[in-house]
């Protein structure tokens, strides 16, 4: 199980470890967003501190409808007491989950305040 905590501004955000290669590590907290439907988005910032490397560049349609191209790289993240390899998109926003990384689980929310965010991996 996985617990976050809504944010002021209402945003269901959860914090884990993302690594890179020579045991770079750091501690993200990222939003939630079902409209997303890649892994992760990290700020270029931090993929340059990790020293992700580069997996390729994709056309993405954001939520507006216009199209853009991204930069993913590969990342690894303890997602539910489990390392996993994901690919992470280098975006000038707030760390974003989105659906790829959520698939299998199920996600409460307290939408208030300080509310509980809870993941947890669905039964086989």
């Amino acid at each position: 199980m996985i617990e976050g905590r809504v944010n002021a501004r209402l945003e269901a955000t959860v914090a884990f470890d993302v690594k890179g290669p020579g045991g770079r590590s750091g501690l993200i907290e990222a939003v939630i967003d079902t409209g997303y439907s890649e892994f992760l988005t990290l700020p270029p910032a931090q993929v340059s501190e990790l020293g992700l490397p580069h997996k390729t560049r994709s056309k993405v349609v954001l939520a507006n409808g216009t199209e853009e191209f991204f930069d993913f790289y590969d990342a690894e993240l303890v997602w539910d007491g489990q390392l996993i390899a994901v690919a992470a998109g280098a975006a000038e926003v707030a760390p974003l989950v989105g659906m790829s990384l959520l698939e299998g689980h199920e996600l409460r929310i307290e939408a208030r305040n300080g509310g509980r965010v809870l993941i947890e991996t669905l039964p086989a």
